[in-house]
């Protein structure tokens, strides 16, 4: 993902991947849970100000890089049934605002796509603060909502012998990213 800096008096943030994790938690026979991560993304954050309030944030999720422990369900979420990711290779999240609502808490609205499908997301964000390590500025962030999997074209549903839902629709997201601030050269 190329972020352009439009402003030049905001500061670029990027994702940091090796301490950062993009997770979703499903129902599964609506009695237990199923989560999954993605090995591959990125995004970035570019800020006027250090408390972030009004940041412009760009995200994107390879679809491939799906991961739920099991190689079979995997290959599921691929198919048509799910992700489509021969069709639609990537995730992508744009924000429209990032507001402070109190303390160190943000509400975080953008638009979400998945299967050539967007969808306006209203998600809440935790910072956790900024610090300086081994030459670079730090920032991280935690970020949780839901959504409802249908809103995407991720339909397939079975039902059990009993007529229970095998997966539900309403999908947790459990982001935590690290940002470091590129310094220009």
């Amino acid at each position: 993902m190329t972020t352009v800096i439009e402003n030049p008096t905001t500061t670029l943030w990027k994702i940091d991947p090796s301490h950062s994790e993009i997770k979703f938690k499903v129902k599964h026979l609506m009695i237990s849970t199923v989560a999954g991560h993605f090995e591959k993304f990125d995004a970035s954050v570019e800020a006027e100000d250090d408390d972030f309030e009004n940041a412009q944030i760009t995200f994107e999720a390879d679809i491939d890089s799906v991961s739920t422990k099991d190689p079979k369900r995997e290959a599921h979420l691929k198919t048509s049934d799910f992700f489509d990711a021969a069709n639609h290779p990537k995730m992508t999240f744009v924000s429209k605002s990032f507001k402070k609502t109190s303390g160190k808490d943000y509400k975080l609205i953008g638009d979400l796509t998945i299967r050539g499908i967007t969808k306006e997301v209203k998600l809440d964000v935790r910072y956790h603060g900024s610090a300086k390590a081994w030459g670079a500025d730090i920032a991280a962030f935690e970020i949780v909502g839901k959504i409802n999997r249908q809103d995407f074209g991720l339909h397939w549903s079975a039902l059990t012998e009993a007529g229970g839902m095998i997966v539900s629709d309403e999908v947790k997201i459990e982001i935590n990213a690290e940002f470091k601030k590129v310094v220009p050269a």
